[in-house]
């Protein structure tokens, strides 16, 4: 694993993306489809509407869009028209904690949620879209207001990247308690009409997230996306595993057949609390492996045009 590239993101790497995320569905609707179909339905809303017009009612119009209260007060059937807003604010919530600074293949899961979040920044300015973010790490949340134009999107990704530099093994790293921080704090900043997207790997998950995730839905859109390394999927049968930073090492011992299962049970564990819940409240969830490119990966969930 090169450090310059698997375990720390720069901003050329990040700008590089760009070209990647051409043509990755951002409509939340789009999004809606792809990651809930045939299994629940899904509340989100997709872009806003937003008041046109009153006008008679023409024979052929749709009756669910009469106004019954003008149409009362006026004597004769009017429709109130809406139009799909112009734009829909996206906020990043990116994780960069100590929990993230581990990969066993491609990249970390840390290097994995700032390129996901990279590619869905530069899919929203796509769109004409505002993009914001929270950075937050085991310490501390920024936050960045959503914003117009490739100037505001390259200051954002250039802090993500600050933070993404300072992770290090050396750091004890324990803030699992900062999912529901960042959640928090999403809802007092977006408000409403958002889409919220919650690239983690839900470490500190509990029933407070739950609470806290259909609070944020009832007034925006989210997107949940799951990162994960496969080592714990498809840990080895034995022997000793050495974990790196490219600076210090630690190394594990797979011998014990008592040890792998607890660790394979835990990971079922999980793998049911992120993926049904959330599901189940019209939230999509995107899983996403540290093994393998992230644009390829969102293409490939979300139907975008790369491969």
């Amino acid at each position: 694993m090169q450090p310059s590239s698997a375990a720390y993101v720069d901003l050329e790497q990040l700008s590089a993306l760009r070209e990647q995320a051409r043509g990755l569905p951002l409509h939340a609707r789009q999004v809606a489809a792809s990651v809930l179909a045939g299994r629940h339905e899904t509340r989100l809303r997709g872009r806003g509407l937003s008041f046109e017009e009153l006008r008679p009612y023409w024979p052929g119009d749709d009756a669910r869009l009469i106004d019954w209260k003008v149409t009362a007060r006026l004597g004769r059937p009017f429709l109130r028209l809406y139009s799909e807003e112009r734009d829909q604010p996206v906020l990043l919530l990116i994780d960069q904690r100590m929990n993230q600074f581990f990969g066993s293949r491609h990249t970390t899961k840390s290097v994995l949620a700032a390129h996901t979040a990279a590619l869905f920044g530069w899919a929203a300015l796509e769109r004409h879209d505002r993009v914001g973010a929270l950075l937050f790490n085991d310490d501390s949340i920024e936050a960045l207001r959503p914003a117009r134009g490739h100037r505001a999107f390259m200051h954002l990704l250039g802090r993500l990247c600050e933070l993404n530099q300072q992770l290090h093994a050396r750091h004890p790293g324990d803030g699992p308690h900062m999912l529901n921080a960042v959640l928090e704090r999403a809802r007092r900043l977006a408000g409403k009409d958002h889409l919220l997207i919650l690239i983690s790997d839900f470490n500190g998950l509990n029933a407070e997230t739950h609470d806290l995730l259909s609070a944020l839905q009832r007034h925006n859109d989210l997107l949940l996306c799951w990162t994960q390394d496969p080592l714990l999927i498809e840990l080895p049968s034995g022997g000793e595993l050495v974990a790196s930073d490219g600076d210090l090492q630690m190394r594990l011992n797979l011998d014990s057949s008592s040890q792998r299962q607890t660790l394979q049970r835990l990971h079922q564990l999980r793998l049911q609390q992120i993926l049904e819940w959330p599901q189940g409240i019209g939230i999509g969830v995107l899983p996403l492996s540290a093994a393998q490119p992230a644009a390829q990966q969102l293409h490939a969930l979300l139907g975008g045009g790369h491969g």
